[in-house]
């Protein structure tokens, strides 16, 4: 290995690579020699996948060593790190791959060394411009604002998404810390963000008042702050000052393709931007009723500005997804197909447009075109995870679970905070018969859903996808009692009658699973490809009740593409 001279800074560690010494607040801690190597590597590579391949080679370069040795090196560092850090975890494990050190990482001022060590160094790391922005507080005294103050939030996530120097958390891993006010070092330290941004929304008539803070995660301190006072119709100048302030803060340099599509405004219309805000806070609670009012918000939105391809996108989505759980209609599927393309046609570097598109055209089973789309949604933005999640479906429908498994894992690491892509993933792995790797995936799983369960107790999708976790765990009792509690919990859901409907069949209890599948087929659920490639279904595949469901479902299938 390379000599390094470095210090390196993480959480309340700080590493001195020349001294060979690990201080947790100012305390040596004892580490065995190749451990202690193990962890500069780690450190220097943070943020980035290591195969145990290439760790034994680069702690172990002259000698043949076991995996063994490695994993129980590895072993021993989570201990030292979890033992001292307030339970924090800094070494995530990828499954049968390798390792990923997940903390951010600073550098210390040092010597540096004439030849610079192969491992990618901190400072280059995307972990040293990663950017948390936690919701922004409400103060306008009115619940009704918090749709506003959300999708303030979520928009100017996305504005600082489009510089490529800086990597940000997607919405779906910040909600969680939506209605918690934990400190800003908190909040970096568990994502692994360098810099967490907040601040506050003032809505009174017209007028608009935002304060926004960046601050350090490892001191907490401000790097940037100011105060916006404006019209309400000067909301978009807003986020992109935001985001060019951030940038300028932390020493970007943007491209001109990168201030172009900062400064590019969605709507010329404050009201349709009003209404499309409307949409997505009930579109993303992910209900049918709820679904059916963001549709009408989105299509108001669309009727004001017939441009606004973040409506037509936002119509496309509400009817694929309905079209998925609850309406499996011809007409709903019609819609989903015409307002993607009108979204992909006003904005085709709108990577959320082109998963849109790619999630309607997988619902019609134009695969080729499907893959197309979120390919290129992927390339646009390789940070988006519907793109992957979404993709994963795709392939999973197609039965190519390969495939499909390397997708939900990569939508698992974009974000890491959701539980749906590793329950996915542990499925994909059951297909094909690795029910070792859908155990560890399982065991992923269940830590982000118990994590979710936490801050959201009554997300009934996440009860019912980890009765499937506890269940490839071997623990069956739980897995049956999760299953009945969803059900208590909303028992006229598709998506939570179908999740039923599988634990049900792999607990053995046939007759309670078909009650479930027919209850969500009167409900809706129409996807007929999905049926056929649950594994988890598999052993209802002789039963005469499955059968002459598949068969309903296939006439329905011809039926509306006819």
């Amino acid at each position: 290995m390379l000599k390094d001279n470095r210090k390196y800074r993480f959480g309340p560690f700080q590493l001195d690579s020349a001294e060979h010494r690990l201080l947790h607040n100012g305390v040596e801690v004892p580490l065995q020699p190749k451990a202690f190597e193990i962890l500069c590597v780690f450190v220097r590579s943070a943020g980035h996948l290591l195969t145990k391949e290439d760790l034994l080679r680069r702690v172990w370069p002259d000698a043949a060593v076991e995996e063994n040795n490695l994993n129980k090196n590895v072993s021993l560092l989570r201990k030292v790190l979890a033992g001292r850090a307030a339970g924090e975890c800094y070494i995530e494990t990828v499954p049968r791959v390798g390792f990923r050190f997940v903390g951010p990482v600073t550098l210390l001022d040092a010597d540096i060394p004439a030849e610079a060590p192969s491992e990618s160094v901190a400072t280059d790391s995307p972990h040293e411009k990663s950017v948390a922005v936690l919701y922004f507080e409400n103060l306008s005294g009115d619940k009704e604002d918090e749709y506003f103050r959300d999708g303030m939030t979520e928009d100017v996530i996305t504005e600082l998404a489009k510089i490529k120097d800086l990597r940000l958390f997607p919405r779906s891993t910040m909600f969680a810390f939506r209605d918690t006010r934990l400190p800003v070092t908190d909040v970096g330290r568990q994502l692994g963000a360098a810099f967490v941004l907040e601040g506050s929304v003032r809505r009174s008539g017209d007028c608009l008042r935002i304060t926004a803070r960046l601050a350090e995660t490892c001191t907490g301190h401000s790097v940037w702050s100011e105060r916006y006072d404006r019209r309400l119709e000067d909301v978009f100048d807003i986020q992109d000052e935001i985001a060019q302030d951030i940038a300028r803060a932390l020493r970007v340099v943007l491209t001109d393709k990168e201030k172009h599509e900062i400064e590019k405004v969605p709507t010329t219309n404050v009201q349709a931007y009003d209404f499309y805000l409307r949409g997505r806070q009930y579109f993303h609670q992910m209900r049918r009723q709820s679904l059916e009012f963001a549709r009408q918000m989105f299509a108001r939105a669309m009727f004001m500005d017939p441009e606004f391809a973040r409506a037509h996108a936002g119509v496309a989505d509400c009817c694929s997804f309905l079209y998925m759980w609850s309406e499996a209609g011809d007409a709903n599927l019609r819609e989903a197909l015409a307002a993607s393309l009108r979204a992909v046609n006003l904005d085709p570097q709108s990577s959320e447009a082109h998963a849109s598109r790619g999630f309607a055209q997988f619902l019609a089973r134009k695969y080729e075109d499907a893959r197309k789309e979120f390919e290129m949604a992927i390339q646009l933005d390789d940070q988006l995870f519907q793109a992957y999640y979404f993709y994963g479906r795709s392939c999973f429908a197609q039965g190519q679970y390969e495939k499909a498994a390397a997708l939900f894992a990569r939508a698992s690491q974009v974000n890491q905070r959701d539980y749906q892509s590793p329950s996915l993933h542990a499925l994909c792995m059951r297909a094909m018969g690795r029910l070792n790797e859908s155990r560890d995936v399982a065991k992923v799983c269940l830590q982000k859903v118990e994590q979710h369960l936490e801050l959201h107790p009554d997300d009934v999708r996440a009860v019912s996808l980890g009765a499937g976790a506890l269940f490839g765990l071997g623990e069956h009792a739980r897995a049956l009692e999760w299953t009945d509690r969803s059900l208590s919990m909303d028992p006229e859901q598709v998506p939570i009658l179908y999740n039923a409907a599988c634990t049900y069949a792999l607990l053995g209890e046939k007759d309670k699973s078909l009650d479930c599948l027919e209850k969500a087929l009167h409900q809706g659920f129409g996807h007929f490809e999905w049926l056929q490639r649950d594994p988890e279904l598999w052993s209802l595949k002789d039963h005469p009740r499955f059968k002459a469901l598949l068969d309903g479902l296939e006439t329905d299938r011809i039926s509306c593409s006819s």
